[in-house]
């Protein structure tokens, strides 16, 4: 699977339109509840907004959502939305806060001030290349422990945790791409990595 961008840290920018304030903060989300969370500190902090309107993208391919959030379809959901996409960044959620100037802008002016905010926010952001990975939890016997470390060879296979009781759990974090070859050599050690489950 090919490395895509994400946020590695937060950003802000504002702009005003005609007296209407437009606050567009961009940040790293990892899964939709964690996205929601986001929206919900946003809310919190500003209060006294007009409008929390948002986009996110998560997870690769991307799982696209917007909202609208009661300004007139169209006008800033879907342009926050086009911004992220523009810029190829997932595991992202975008809000732009808007406060009303008492000005109409129109659905274009709208459109244009919600997508300008989220743009200017950009350069500000901070970005890494991210590989998608798939967690794979593990019983192993252990006279296995020594070789099932063998096959650990980070950044694409890395020993995420490990626990010792009657027998040795291990968690593995894999690149997509080298998910198949590694339970091929684990099957071929007699063990079995079909468990999604993660040992708290």
């Amino acid at each position: 699977m090919p490395a895509y961008r994400s946020p590695a840290g937060e950003a802000r920018a504002e702009i005003r339109e005609k007296g209407s304030r437009f606050l567009a903060l961009l940040g790293p989300a990892a899964d939709e509840e964690a996205a929601r969370a986001r929206l919900a500190a946003v809310a919190r902090e500003h209060p006294d907004a007009t409008h929390h309107c948002w986009a996110w993208r998560l997870g690769d391919p991307p799982r696209e959502r917007s909202s609208d959030a009661g300004e007139p379809a169209g006008t800033a959901g879907v342009p926050i939305l086009q911004v992220l996409r523009g810029a190829g960044l997932s595991d992202v959620v975008a809000v732009v806060v808007r406060w009303y100037g008492g000005t109409k802008l129109g659905k274009g002016g709208l459109a244009r001030a919600y997508a300008g905010a989220t743009r200017d926010a950009l350069p500000l952001l901070p970005v890494a290349l991210r590989v998608p990975t798939e967690r794979l939890a593990l019983r192993v016997p252990y006279e296995k422990v020594g070789a099932v470390k063998r096959l650990v060879h980070p950044p694409e296979v890395e020993l995420e945790g490990e626990e010792y009781g009657a027998e040795a759990r291990l968690v593995l974090a894999v690149h997509e791409g080298r998910v198949a070859a590694l339970r091929d050599a684990l099957a071929d050690l007699g063990i079995d990595c079909s468990s999604k489950e993660v040992f708290s």
